[in-house]
């Protein structure tokens, strides 16, 4: 059944077309992935099917009553004392909000809010003013799936989101219709039955998941190719002919001088394929054999132990992955093996000739005040990379920034492009010791594959921190990972590997994301007799009381239920919103005794 359709949609920003007579049809049942580069038009694209902008042209039709839920990539949340209000607020669930929802509807979607929290490991009571980006969009998200909407639009759901996360996230969307913007293809191939990408104003859709995507618009793209390459020959032939003499035109051959008119409007109008960034690093000298040494290194803050007792040695031409949860202290670790944060116990050691270039997930090496230029190159027009001069203009040229906006302040590029340049700027200066952390958020999927293109072809020493499974997988040779109380364990491999090499009984992410909520609901305790039974129980109580619910629902829905006596009205009226109560509780009381279980 169809959904939702879009019929020759038309869209542009300025001079720049970001649909151009686009068409796309959803049905039910759909996860559609929406691929395409950077500032290509896919997040106005969900803007628009979720209302909130217009179509220059074109028709967006929907089902009748058809419930959308959008989730942007940076979710703002209402001010309110707390987490669960702010997302009230948010999803119109203010009980003086009547247009939005009916009291009925209000408590069932509260009582689903208040499960979705506790699954995806937030405190109802945080204050939302001082929460991070992850635990914005995890409260962003938990709403969306309460709201339990026909269609839900995701606009890189995954980022700030640790592996734990994304894990639970893709179990939550398998029976969700949706359309996902994300740069993480193992996300992708897990989640999406279908890839529609965005190019150059047009949306093509693709069967199956990204994997199949990629075969596919492989042999298509070849096949492009070898058509333009027909086409410009055979257009550079009639060019030549018709250079020939001005007597072609007076011959019985006037039609090929049309034809040949034809060809040149239509080369002109053939959209070429957007720049590729073009990423080189150059390691510059080699570092002595030993990077960095810890040994017995021990470091927490306040009551929270970081690493307990981490020895470990890190050679020339390592390349380690950090994994661990939002919070298990990957970026203080990074810190440590370098040097810049001195341990509480035990020896950090620094081997010679060592050369490091950070990339910072938090990007405060870039000043937004100063220009893209006054960045890369500060007090020179020119650049040095692996012995080749390059025009600071040129450089930014190859991160696909144009020349009119190399005087612009950092401050206005978008979080893609902020990212593009950081690692221009972090492959601008030689470093044998590359540090990435998170260097994958709001890259595009081609940009990504062409960094682990360029990393493979480093040949120094590699320290990287990434949720990206795929990235992790294509870029690292051995992983280290937080298993929790401060102890880090070191695996042969990328994140797979990591996955294998665990004992059969840790192999289940879903274990580790048990932890990680029982952490945030309750103290490591064990459950008591009447705590297990009311835990064993619950599941049937709450079933009973949606029976009720039901049928007290179905018989106040009838056409003669209002001449039913006063009291039995109020009376029903009265128990309803009670059996609502209950439920929320009972589900709130099932979250926290089924992460007390897990934690036991």
């Amino acid at each position: 059944m169809s959904l939702l359709t879009v019929l020759d949609a038309e869209l542009a920003f300025g001079l720049q077309p970001l649909l151009d007579r686009a068409s796309l049809t959803v049905n039910g049942g759909d996860r559609i992935g929406l691929i395409g580069r950077n500032g290509t038009g896919k997040s106005s694209l969900l803007n628009a099917l979720a209302g909130r902008i217009e179509l220059d042209d074109g028709e967006i039709k929907k089902m009748d009553g058809l419930s959308i839920a959008l989730v942007e990539q940076e979710p703002v949340l209402p001010p309110a004392p707390t987490l669960r209000a702010s997302l009230a607020l948010r999803g119109g669930l203010d009980a003086h909000d009547a247009v939005t929802h009916d009291d009925r509807e209000r408590w069932r979607i509260e009582a689903r809010l208040i499960e979705y929290m506790h699954r995806l490991g937030l405190d109802e009571a945080f204050d939302p003013a001082g929460l991070s980006g992850g635990e914005r969009k995890r409260g962003a998200l938990a709403l969306a799936f309460a709201l339990a909407p026909d269609l839900m639009l995701l606009d890189e759901p995954t980022n700030h989101l640790d592996i734990d996360g994304i894990t639970l996230l893709e179990e939550l969307l398998a029976k969700q219709t949706l359309i996902v913007i994300t740069h993480d293809r193992a996300f992708l191939d897990r989640v999406t039955t279908r890839i529609v990408e965005l190019d150059r104003g047009l949306l093509r859709s693709y069967p199956g998941n990204y994997s199949a995507w990629e075969t596919r618009r492989a042999v298509e793209m070849a096949a492009e190719q070898t058509a333009a390459r027909k086409f410009d020959k055979f257009w550079q032939q009639e060019e030549a002919w018709i250079r020939r003499g001005i007597e072609a035109r007076r011959t019985r051959n006037a039609g090929r001088v049309e034809r040949l008119e034809q060809l040149r409007r239509a080369r002109a109008a053939r959209r070429e394929n957007i720049g590729r960034v073009k990423l080189a690093v150059d390691a510059g000298e080699r570092s002595g054999k030993l990077v960095s040494e810890l040994t017995d290194v021990t470091k927490q803050f306040g009551s929270t132990l970081i690493v307990e007792r981490l020895s470990m040695r890190i050679l020339r031409g390592d390349r380690i992955g950090l994994i661990g949860r939002n919070g298990a202290g990957k970026t203080t670790l990074l810190q440590l093996m370098l040097g810049t944060l001195n341990p509480d116990q035990g020896m950090v050691r620094i081997g010679t000739k060592v050369t490091a270039a950070y990339f910072d997930q938090m990007r405060a090496a870039l000043d937004p005040e100063k220009t893209l230029i006054e960045t890369i190159s500060p007090g020179s027009d020119w650049i040095e990379i692996g012995g080749e001069r390059k025009h600071v203009i040129t450089y930014l040229g190859d991160f696909l920034f144009p020349p009119q906006r190399a005087e612009a302040p950092v401050k206005t590029l978008s979080g893609g492009e902020r990212n593009r340049l950081l690692l221009a700027r972090l492959f601008a200066q030689p470093a044998n010791l590359l540090v990435l952390d998170e260097p994958t958020n709001d890259l595009d999927i081609e940009s990504l594959e062409l960094l682990e293109a360029t990393l493979h072809q480093y040949d120094g020493t590699l320290l990287l921190v990434s949720h990206d499974r795929a990235f992790l997988d294509n870029v690292v040779t051995q992983t280290l990972v937080a298993e929790g109380n401060g102890v880090w364990r070191e695996y042969v491999g990328g994140y797979s590997d990591w996955l294998t090499q665990q004992p059969r009984t840790d192999r289940d992410p879903s274990k580790h994301r048990a932890a990680k909520v029982a952490s945030i609901a309750a103290p490591r305790v064990k459950l008591s007799f009447k705590e297990q039974l009311a835990l064993k129980n619950l599941p049937a109580e709450i079933e009973l009381l949606e029976n009720e619910q039901r049928t007290l629902s179905e018989r106040m829905s009838r056409i003669d239920y209002h001449r039913g006596h006063v009291t039995q009205l109020k009376s029903d009226r009265l128990r309803i919103e009670e059996i609502e109560h209950q439920i929320a509780a009972k589900f709130e009381q099932w979250s926290a005794l089924e992460a007390r279980a897990r934690n036991a």
